[in-house]
This record gives C-alpha cells, structure tokens and sequence, in this order.
C-alpha cells in the first residue's frame, strides 16, 4: 500500500468506535502515528496517554524524554520521521481504568493495521518493541511469559538474521524505576548496545 494513502486511512480510522471488539472507545478517535518511506528505525510501543491524545504528537511526555535518553537521541531527530517511524500498537488513546491507569491498546487496532504498516515500510532496519502489548504480538514463541524474561533475552531475539530486527524493552514511564533498579542489566547491557544502533541508523 502506497504510504501517503495508508497515513490518510489511519487517521480516518474509527473501528473502536464504529466496529468495537468490546466496549467502544470512550471518546473521539485521534489516532497518533508517523509513518515513513525512509525511516530505518521505528518504535512500536503501547497506545497514546492522555498528554498525547491532546497534543497529537508521540511521547510528548516524561516517558519521551526518558526513551529519547535511553536512546541516545535529540528530540530534533526524534520527530524526524526520515529518521523515525513510530506506529503504537493502538493508534489513539484507549482511555483510563477504575484506577486512572491507562487502559490496554485497542485489539481491533493491531489486527487491521500492524502488518500494513511493517508492509509499506520494508526499508525499516531495526525495530524498538516497547512493552509486552508489542512484544508478544510481533515476537510470538519469543516472547516470554513475563515482560523482564523477554527483555532480559533481548540478544536472542535481536542477533537473528531477520529483517527487519527487533529489540524488546520495558516502557520509559518512571513508574518503572524500581524494575530498573532490580534490573542492572538492562542499563548496563542493552541500553549501550541500542544507543549503539540508534547511532548507526541516525
């Protein structure tokens, strides 16, 4: 599919309201993506939080800046969508639990979009799978069972001759500190090597 008419079509998308798998979106649809015929880097993550359900822009947020950091990348080339594509596992923002938590992305969203999106960008070289929601959709039998097994596995799924490459990690959010803290690894191991892709691709 051409990727000037798949960006048209997403951002017109309205199943979760119109053909719900579910209770339908509890709002108006505002689906939030940056597609891209150059980009040979993309993230794949969750959904858009509330601040980007308002700003229409990914990861204008705290956890934006914490991924940008992990990253090693200026929000210059960040936004850039020559130098990244960014397309959630559900475009608009699910909306919030009991608990004011964030709601799970919208299945119907992965199943009619995912494999358009990979399809029209065959020049993507390496993929950031951002959550277990993005994870076991696109790693299957890799995935584990628990987010950390799976990211602690990151070479594994990684050094594969695959294209493109995935590598998994946790969410920026901050909420996610003391798994942080109780993963070493994950700052000592994968963030130099993703740092080190992030350079090559950029």
């Amino acid at each position: 599919m051409n990727i000037d008419t798949l960006k048209n079509d997403i951002s017109s998308c309205r199943i979760c309201v119109e053909t719900p798998q579910g209770p339908p979106l509890p709002h108006e649809p505002r689906p939030v993506a940056v597609l891209s015929s150059k980009a040979r880097l993309m993230i794949i993550g969750q959904a858009p939080g509330t601040r980007v359900h308002a700003s229409g822009k990914p990861f204008t947020d705290p956890s934006g800046d914490r991924l940008r950091d992990w990253m090693g990348i200026e929000e210059d080339a960040f936004y850039n969508p020559d130098i990244l594509a960014i397309a959630p596992m559900g475009f608009c923002f699910p909306g919030l639990d009991d608990k004011g938590g964030d709601l799970p992305p919208r299945k119907e969203c992965a199943i009619r979009w995912q494999s358009d999106v990979l399809a029209a960008m065959p020049q993507v070289e390496l993929i950031l799978l951002i959550g277990m929601y993005a994870q076991k959709y696109h790693l299957k039998k890799q995935a584990s069972k628990t987010l950390t097994e799976t990211v602690r596995n990151w070479r594994q799924v990684f050094n594969t001759e695959n294209k493109p490459k995935f590598l998994p990690i946790p969410h920026p959010s901050w909420r996610n500190n003391t798994w942080i803290k109780k993963n070493p690894w994950f700052s000592s191991d994968l963030l130099p090597e993703l740092k080190k892709e992030v350079a090559r691709l950029v």
